[in-house]
């Protein structure tokens, strides 16, 4: 079980780094619509070939979508990614259909990658917070969900994202708790432990310093 944990994690790692590239690339696009061009013959360098899985048939799905609580460089860009996870108990399962109705009564909605997303009002590119099934590869297939039997979800966060981050975490928070009720399941943290009152205060004081930390650089 630590190897597929750790395999597990090594694919999100990545699957997650794609999901980061989209969104700068987005980001990119909006900047330069925004601002004129300082030099009409300088060719900027692009970032294509993002996935957007759930808008067409043709893509291929992520390997994972579980990741890390990390700091990730990429250029001059810094992001960080905290993940929770909601386990069914005594390593039981979550029934797929229940599982979704619950994602979708807390107002989280089927979308790119083939996940369920928090978005930040109906722009589909402002998300919030993600959840991907503990299942290779991480993804909610829609037509089979009522036969599936999960064992958990993750839960996770990218930032700096579409709102502030501590507001951000305190929502994932509580729309952890609420389905971790909701599924009598349990909530951990990313390495598998009961998330405690003393974990949950620390990450959001991590995420605090991490946005001071990009308004100070």
């Amino acid at each position: 079980m630590d190897g597929l944990r750790w395999l597990l994690l090594l694919f999100g790692v990545l699957v997650v780094a794609g999901v980061y590239l989209h969104s700068r690339y987005q980001r990119t696009k909006t900047d330069e619509a925004a601002s004129p061009p300082v030099n009409s013959d300088r060719v900027e360098p692009a970032l294509g070939g993002q996935a957007h899985a759930g808008e067409s048939t043709d893509d291929e799905p992520p390997s994972s979508l579980t990741a890390p609580d990390t700091d990730i460089e990429i250029g001059d860009a810094e992001q960080k990614i905290v993940t929770l996870r909601i386990v069914a108990k005594n390593q039981g399962a979550i029934n797929g259909e229940e599982l979704v109705l619950n994602l979708r009564g807390i107002g989280m909605r089927h979308g790119k990658f083939g996940i369920y997303h928090r978005y930040e009002g109906l722009d589909e590119d402002e998300v919030i917070f993600s959840a991907a099934s503990l299942v290779e590869p991480g993804t909610f297939d829609l037509t089979t969900i009522t036969k599936q039997e999960i064992p958990g979800i993750s839960l996770f966060m990218v930032l700096p994202g579409p709102v502030d981050g501590a507001q951000a975490f305190d929502l994932m928070i509580a729309t952890a708790r609420a389905l971790t009720q909701s599924l009598n399941a349990e909530l951990v943290d990313e390495s598998g432990s009961t998330l405690s009152i003393q974990r949950e205060r620390y990450l959001r004081e991590e995420i605090i310093q991490f946005q001071h930390n990009i308004l100070v650089a």
